[in-house]
C-alpha cells in the first residue's frame, strides 16, 4: 500500500505537468494573454523543479521523509488551488512556481521512502510501480487536457488534483511508517545557490529551444551561465566536506551507469510523448480522443511489463537486459517512421504497446540499478542526484523533438505546415539518443545488480 500511495502522488504530479500543454490556447484566451507568453507557466514549473530538487535529500533527512513527503503533497495541492483561482498570467505563473517546489520534493523523497523501507531484494518490484507515473502521465496528459477544455472549464485541470492529493496525503500520513529525522551537516547554501542557478539556466535554455521560437541571444546567455556556474559547482563540491549534491557518488559504477545511461535513454524516451500526438493529429488527422486512445497503447504495454520485469532481470542480469533492451527500445522509438495514413490502427496500437513494454523494463532496471548499491547513509544524496538527472533528461527530450522539427522545416524551405515526413527526423533523433546509452550499459560488470534480483550480492564499490 505504501508504494501505491507514493505512485499515486507521483502520477498526480506527472499528469499535471503534461495535461496543461493541450489547454494553453484556451487558458490564454480566458486570461486575455498571448499563448506564447503563457508558456512562461510551463517554463517556470520546470525551473522550479530543477532549483529545489538538489535540496530534497537534505530536507528529508533533517525533518523526516514521511513528514516532508506529506508536506510536498500538501504544497502541490495548495499550489493547484491557487492556479485554478488565477485571473492573470502573473498569478498563474506564481502558482506554477509553487507547484514546482512541491513536485521537486515529491519525486526524490518518494523514492527515498521506498529505498529506506523496501528490502533490497524487493526493490525491483517496488521500482516497477514507481516508474508507472512517469510512463502514464505524459501519455494520458494531452488527451485528458483536451477532454477537459472541450467539455468543461480549464480550471478543472487543477481541481482534479485536490481529491487525488487529499487521498495521497491521508495515505502518506497513516500508511507510511515514520522515518526518524537524522543528524545532518550544515546545509551547503553556497553549493545550492550555484547548482540552482546552473540547473535553472540549463532547463530554461532547453525550454526556449523546445518552444520552437529559439531566441538565440537569450538561449546563448543561459547556456553560458549554466556552464560557468556548473564548472564553479564542480570545483566547490571538490572542496567542501558535505556538498548539496555529492559528485563522489559517480565513483560507484552502478550509480554512474544509471545516471549517464539513464540520462541518454530518458532523453530519447522523453521525445516520443511530444512527437507522437503531433504526428497522429497533425500528420494523420486524428482527433484528440482517437490520438489519446492510440498512444495509450504504450501505457498498456508498461502495465503488462510490471510482473515480467523481475523474472527477466533475474534470468538475464542487468547488464545484458539494459544493453539489449536499449537497442530494442530505440528501434521501437523510431518505428513510427513506418506509420502512414493507411496503416491499420491495430498495427500502430500493437507496435506502440511493445514500445511501452520495452520502455517500462528499461526504466525499472535503470531506477533499481541506480540506487541498489548506494550505502544507506547516502540514500538521500543519491535520490536527489537521480531526480536532478531525470529532470534535465526530460527537458532534453522535448528539446531534441522540437529542434528536429525545426530542422525538418528548414530543410524544405521553412514552411509553417509540418508534413508526416518532418516527424521522421524527430523519431530517428530520439532513437539515436537512446542508442548512445548502450556503451554505458555494456561497461557494467556481468554481476552488476545481482543482489537486487536474488543473486549473490557482489561487494559494494565506491568511495572509501
Amino acid at each position: 500500500m505504501m508504494i501505491i500511495v507514493v505512485a499515486a502522488a507521483l502520477f498526480m504530479e506527472n499528469l499535471d505537468s503534461t495535461v496543461l500543454v493541450t489547454a494553453l490556447p484556451t487558458i490564454a484566451a480566458d486570461l486575455g494573454t498571448d499563448p506564447v507568453r503563457l508558456k512562461l507557466a510551463l517554463t517556470t514549473y520546470l525551473v522550479s523543479l530543477a532549483v529545489f530538487a538538489p535540496a530534497s535529500g537534505w530536507i528529508a533527512d533533517r525533518f523526516g521523509a514521511r513528514r516532508v513527503f506529506a508536506l510536498a503533497i500538501g504544497l502541490f495541492c495548495l499550489a493547484s488551488l491557487l492556479c485554478s483561482l488565477a485571473s492573470t498570467l502573473p498569478q498563474l505563473v506564481a502558482g506554477r512556481a509553487l507547484q514546482g517546489a512541491g513536485g521537486a520534493l515529491m519525486l526524490p523523497v518518494g523514492r527515498l521512502v521506498i529505498l529506506r523501507l523496501v528490502p533490497k531484494h524487493e526493490l525491483v518490484g517496488a521500482m516497477a510501480w514507481f516508474t508507472m507515473p512517469a510512463l502514464l502521465g505524459p501519455l494520458l496528459g494531452p488527451p485528458v487536457g483536451g477532454f477537459i477544455v472541450t467539455v468543461s472549464d480549464w480550471r478543472w485541470i487543477f481541481w482534479i488534483n485536490l481529491p487525488v492529493g487529499a487521498a495521497a496525503l491521508v495515505g502518506a500520513w497513516f500508511l507510511m511508517p515514520r522515518i526518524t529525522p537524522r543528524e545532518v551537516p550544515r546545509f551547503d547554501l553556497s553549493g545550492f545557490l550555484l547548482l540552482a542557478l546552473c540547473l535553472a539556466s540549463l532547463v530554461a535554455a532547453e525550454a526556449f529551444l523546445g518552444s520552437g521560437e529559439s531566441p538565440v541571444l537569450a538561449t546563448a546567455v543561459l547556456v553560458m551561465v549554466a556552464a560557468l556556474t556548473g564548472w564553479s559547482y564542480v570545483r566547490h563540491a571538490g572542496i567542501v566536506a558535505h556538498p548539496v549534491l555529492d559528485l563522489q557518488l559517480l565513483r560507484i559504477p552502478t550509480f554512474r551507469a544509471g545516471m549517464l545511461g539513464g540520462l541518454l535513454f530518458r532523453a530519447g524516451a522523453g521525445a516520443t510523448p511530444f512527437l507522437l500526438p503531433l504526428l497522429l493529429q497533425l500528420g494523420f488527422g486524428l482527433d484528440p480522443l482517437a490520438s489519446g486512445l492510440t498512444t495509450f497503447a504504450s501505457a498498456l504495454g508498461a502495465i503488462l511489463m510490471k510482473p515480467l520485469t523481475h523474472p527477466i532481470l533475474s534470468r538475464f542480469g542487468f547488464r545484458r537486459v539494459l544493453a539489449v533492451n536499449a537497442v530494442l527500445s530505440a528501434l521501437f522509438m523510431m518505428a513510427p517512421i513506418l506509420f502512414g495514413v493507411s496503416t491499420p490502427w491495430l498495427v500502430m496500437f500493437g507496435i506502440l504497446m511493445i514500445a511501452g513494454l520495452t520502455r517500462s523494463l528499461q526504466f525499472t532496471a535503470i531506477n533499481s540499478l541506480s540506487v541498489g548499491d548506494l550505502p544507506e547513509e547516502r540514500h538521500s544524496q543519491g535520490t536527489s542526484f537521480t531526480s536532478v538527472a531525470q529532470q534535465v533528461s526530460a527537458s532534453l527530450g522535448v528539446t531534441i523533438a522540437a529542434l528536429s522539427l525545426d530542422a525538418a522545416r528548414l530543410a524544405h524551405g521553412g514552411g509553417e505546415a509540418l508534413t508526416v515526413a518532418d516527424f521522421h527526423w524527430g523519431f530517428i533523433a530520439a532513437g539515436i539518443a537512446a542508442l548512445l546509452a548502450v556503451p554505458v550499459f555494456l561497461g557494467l560488470s556481468r554481476d552488476a545488480g545481482a543482489g537486487l534480483v536474488g543473486g549473490p550480492a557482489g561487494p559494494r564499490s565506491g568511495p572509501k
